[in-house]
């Protein structure tokens, strides 16, 4: 569905140079700090900035040949982006059914009331959680093939962040053919959500796994120092010195397991691969 080969973009001392791929039918997270460049990777793919170098392609073709009956098939949500606040659903729908082919009026209101969305009420007087729905639905009124989600879920409670991603399992349940790419802070969204991951970091992917091979496989061996020195370091992908001695992660959790049942083993989770990848040392 996308894929983005040798993508580079440099801004002053920010040099991004990063490749990865979502598959139809797939939802791919993309993960990292602020600042490691995954609105510069989105708004790149949007050609809303100008890329140095490199491929993106989209549908099988090159994003800057797709014509405008192509980009059709695109939904996005943007972090800093969204509506007029003095605007209502009502005028929504209207703009939404200008702008888009295959896009009814009465189609989105009907959709804004199933999620309990007050359709003449003005956006400023909406919940956090109900602008962030809003935004959703407009992306996916006109039942795009891709979705290009930028921090959907941020600001977002526990329970606005659920219905947001129900709206997007929903989404991908009418049509196997559909894909996502979506970024977040908030790492159980991404578990609960995602089919493979990417980590970005400087500019630079460090990790592409599959979610089931990442909380599955991966894990948290805790050591003294002694123990270190004579364990197998084969698998070891990251190291942090510890006040007991090492916490190392590896993605062959059940090697150190069977082989070395003495030593401490915590499941991996996102947020422990992010700690280690960006703040641990190489072994």
């Amino acid at each position: 569905m996308l894929e983005i080969k040798d993508l580079k973009k440099s801004y002053g001392s920010f040099q991004l140079h990063c490749s990865l791929k979502v598959e139809e039918g797939c939802i791919t997270g993309l993960i990292g700090s602020n600042g490691a460049g995954k609105s510069t990777t989105f708004k790149s793919i949007l050609g809303l900035i100008r890329k140095d170098s490199g491929m993106i392609t989209l549908f099988g073709k090159d994003v800057d040949s797709l014509t405008r009956q192509e980009k059709e098939h695109i939904g996005v949500v943007l972090s800093d982006s969204g509506f007029s606040t003095y605007l209502t659903l009502t005028d929504i729908a209207a703009v939404l059914e200008a702008m888009y082919t295959n896009v009814k009026k009465t189609e989105f209101l009907k959709a804004c009331d199933h999620y309990q969305l007050p359709v003449n009420k003005k956006i400023k007087d909406f919940s956090t959680g109900m602008k962030a729905k809003v935004k959703i639905l407009a992306a996916i009124s006109h039942k795009p093939s891709f979705l290009l989600l930028d921090e959907p879920t941020a600001g977002l409670d526990v329970l606005a962040r659920e219905d947001l991603l129900n709206m997007l399992r929903d989404y991908m349940e009418e049509d196997d053919t559909r894909s996502i790419l979506i970024s977040s802070h908030i790492s159980t969204d991404l578990e609960g959500l995602c089919d493979d991951l990417y980590m970005i970091d400087k500019g630079r992917i460090v990790l592409h796994e599959d979610m089931d091979t990442l909380l599955g496989q991966y894990g948290l061996l805790k050591m003294t120092r002694e123990q270190y020195e004579t364990v197998d370091k084969q698998y070891f992908l990251r190291k942090r010195k510890e006040s007991y001695g090492y916490s190392i992660l590896t993605n062959e959790k059940q090697f150190y397991l069977e082989n070395y049942p003495q030593i401490t083993m915590e499941n991996g989770n996102i947020d422990d691969v992010i700690a280690m990848m960006v703040k641990g040392e190489a072994v």
